[in-house]
């Protein structure tokens, strides 16, 4: 009994091992999406194309 105790207080101190390193790769900008606001522009103009399509078949639907 007293090997689970220690087995289950050993996880609880890895876990919060990789939270605190979790949370200090989140607060220096390790996560941080610096690639895809330059190739966004690039797929602007697909979403445009295919939401005025979509407008297009609903106003067809409609008639």
């Amino acid at each position: 009994m007293s090997v689970i105790y220690l087995l289950i207080s050993i996880s609880i101190l890895i876990a919060i091992g990789f939270f605190i390193a979790f949370i200090r790769a989140v607060k220096t900008g390790q996560y941080d999406d610096d690639y895809t606001p330059s190739v966004r522009m690039l797929f602007d103009d697909e979403l445009l194309k295919s939401a005025k399509k979509e407008k297009k078949v609903e106003k067809k639907d409609e008639k």
